[in-house]
């Protein structure tokens, strides 16, 4: 299967899962790798299970002697459950052993990570580039919503005056170092790729990737049913939804929570990231046969080198140099507004995403904007 790695922007090596946990440890995240080295790999909070209300009670009555702390969550119907001493490291074996409980994986982002992403038109960088053409002010009646699941969306100039646009901050600094953290920004700049390729579009921002660069199982679908929520409760309906990071799996089946909380998606087309791994391995939401699962191309129309691929894929679309609306912390601890380029499937899957939201203002089926991005080989 091959081992979970990302590739560093800026030195163009890999970073194994082992070295990923202990970047995000460092910053008191309590993190395990399952399987290390095996067809099994995958990183999961340590010492973490998720049980559905129905199992809840058995779940406690079998493993109640190493439970240390329940949270419930009456919404999702849904308690973490957190365990003590040696079983802590047990967590994915224990989780196997019953019904109606889970590992919470842990999901990575999806830009080729850990670079930063050189912005332009700031004056601060030595490389330069003029700005890119804002999109048009367009307004699509009727509305065709997206959701975009990330770090947030910054009042960049290209969002903040549209009727639709309710901001959802970037946190830049959420380690508190002074500088900006390795994927602060992300879901501006990923908004901005939507907005180029479909400028009439309504964009609903939900944070649940941190600005480190990874999220988890219960995150994730915790945002998925906070848009729906908000969604109903404005009478909208979301055409289509957009998520930017994903996971491994000890069994490589899909997370069994967001398996179900997409099973209630199916009124809307859910585009997903296929991770930046170089694997055939499933990456999970995207290789789930209800989600348009979209690999990253480079300019010559190839598949990139970082990005995961397989018959799960379903599209692919440029993601290599991607040039969008950026911002960064100033050394005040104010902020820019500006552009950059990045590089990674999280950029490629707003691309269909954008064509998807056309297809629907223009009445035609979601099937014909996903064939325009099919893989060659399909």
């Amino acid at each position: 299967m091959g081992t979970v790695s990302a590739v560093d922007q800026g030195s163009g090596t890999r970073l194994g899962i082992a070295e990923l946990r202990k970047l995000w440890s460092a910053y008191g995240h309590d993190l395990l790798v399952h399987d290390p080295g095996g067809r099994g790999e995958c990183l999961v909070r340590r010492g973490e299970l998720i049980a559905t209300a129905q199992a809840l009670d058995p779940v406690l009555d079998r493993y109640r002697r190493w439970v240390d702390d329940v949270q419930h969550d009456e919404d999702l119907l849904l308690a973490r459950v957190r365990l003590r001493g040696a079983e802590r490291d047990r967590c994915v074996d224990m989780a196997r052993e019953t019904a109606g409980v889970a590992a919470n994986h842990v999901h990575f982002g999806c830009p080729v990570m850990y670079g930063t992403p050189v912005m332009y038109g700031t004056g601060a960088q030595a490389q330069e580039a003029p700005p890119i053409p804002e999109p048009p002010a367009a307004q699509w009646e009727p509305p065709v919503v997206v959701g975009v699941l990330d770090t947030g969306c910054d009042p960049h100039p290209w969002f903040r005056d549209r009727p639709w646009f309710e901001p959802v901050p970037e946190v830049l600094d959420a380690d508190d170092d002074a500088g900006q953290d390795r994927q602060a920004g992300h879901g501006t700049f990923v908004s901005g790729v939507l907005l180029q390729h479909a400028p009439g579009a309504v964009l609903r921002a939900q944070r649940v990737l941190s600005s480190l660069g990874f999220t988890d199982d219960y995150t994730v679908v915790s945002g998925l049913r906070s848009l729906r929520l908000a969604a109903a409760s404005r009478g909208e309906h979301l055409g289509v939804v957009v998520l930017t990071a994903g996971c491994h799996t000890a069994d490589d089946e899909c997370p069994p929570i967001l398996r179900d909380e997409l099973a209630l998606w199916s009124g809307s087309v859910v585009v997903a990231a296929a991770g930046n791994h170089g694997l055939r391995r499933p990456f999970w939401p995207a290789a789930l046969p209800s989600v348009v699962a979209v690999a990253a191309t480079g300019s010559d129309g190839a598949v990139a080198e970082f990005s995961n691929f397989g018959p799960w894929v379903d599209a692919v679309a440029p993601g290599v140099e991607v040039t969008s609306s950026f911002v960064r912390m100033t050394g005040n601890g104010g902020r820019d507004f500006g552009f950059a380029s990045w590089s990674g499937t999280s950029f490629a899957a707003p691309r269909v995403a954008a064509a998807i939201a056309t297809a629907l203002h223009e009445r035609r089926a979601p099937e014909e904007a996903t064939r325009l991005f099919r893989p060659r080989s399909a």
